[in-house]
């Protein structure tokens, strides 16, 4: 799938659009309810992606903001193909399936873990450990699930249009025997196999750097190839995320990225060292 094409980003921009039409309208949300005859937190909800929102809908609030007919057709064309299935959205119920449509459409990503080995970066293994870890509720069923999952995820790096990654991770996530040794052994090979690619770079941050921009905890800044769609911050955890999209909040969390990166070994003097855990292990 092209980039930027699926119904996750489709729907992103059709939101984005509908709350600027309204601004440029000089209509506040509870205006809108009374024109179209709806509550205003029915509105709120459309504009923040909280609810579906049908191309009935996008017509409805586009003659209500005074759009020009070519507007509305475009805007209501979006809607239909932002409410189509994506293959993520079979795992809905143990992903954040924003969060994967996001991830498919983006140009490159960058990405903070103290932890833990980045998803896009794991061997299989070694994500089964973790995940009997973190959800020891979770069915050999469930596992499956979330493993081919994350298999496809980590297809994006190697498409004809790959995927850029970045992702700086520390040194206790290394060190951490998630699965014992030999899963982490294997984890560090897969770490070197993956960090090869012409289109990742991976940093480690070590020990001896000290404290550091990224102890608040984890982060994912994702960029898109079209102007029309800035950047996102998403800010993971183990139920649920939060996606920052406020240009002041993407850009606090990417001078963060670059301090980081600056606290962190080059890529081949953190490949010395994920070596350097191989041959402790």
């Amino acid at each position: 799938m092209p980039r930027g094409s699926s119904p996750t980003l489709r729907k992103r921009r059709l939101l984005s659009e509908l709350r600027r039409l309204r601004e440029e309208a000089d209509l506040t949300i509870e205006e809108v309810g009374e024109k179209l005859e709806c509550s205003a937190s029915k509105i709120s909800r459309i504009e923040t992606g909280r609810v579906g929102v049908s191309p009935r809908d996008v017509r409805d609030m586009l003659d209500a903001y005074g759009a020009d007919p070519a507007t509305v057709d475009e805007l209501v064309q979006l809607a239909r193909e932002a409410r189509r299935k994506a293959w993520w959205d079979e795992y809905g119920d143990i992903v954040p399936g924003r969060y994967v449509g996001f991830e498919a459409d983006a140009e490159s990503l960058r990405t903070y873990q103290g932890l833990m080995i980045p998803g896009l970066l794991q061997c299989e293994s070694y994500t089964r450990a973790l995940i009997r870890e973190v959800l020891p509720e979770a069915g050999d069923s469930e596992i499956d699930r979330r493993v081919t999952l994350r298999r496809a995820r980590q297809a994006l790096l190697q498409e004809d249009d790959p995927l850029r990654l970045h992702a700086v991770v520390d040194e206790a996530a290394l060190r951490r025997l998630v699965g014992g040794p030999e899963v982490a052994r294997e984890q560090m090979t897969r770490l070197l196999e993956v960090g090869a690619l012409p289109n990742v770079d991976l940093q480690i941050v070590p020990f001896s750097a000290g404290g550091h921009a990224g102890m608040d905890g984890p982060f994912v800044i994702l960029s898109f190839p079209e102007q029309l769609d800035p950047d996102v911050v998403y800010i993971e955890s183990t139920r649920s995320g939060v996606y920052l999209e406020q240009p002041t909040d993407v850009q606090r969390y990417a001078a963060m990225f670059d301090r980081l990166v600056v606290s962190a070994f080059d890529p081949d003097a953190s490949n010395a060292l994920i070596t350097g855990v191989i041959r402790d292990l």
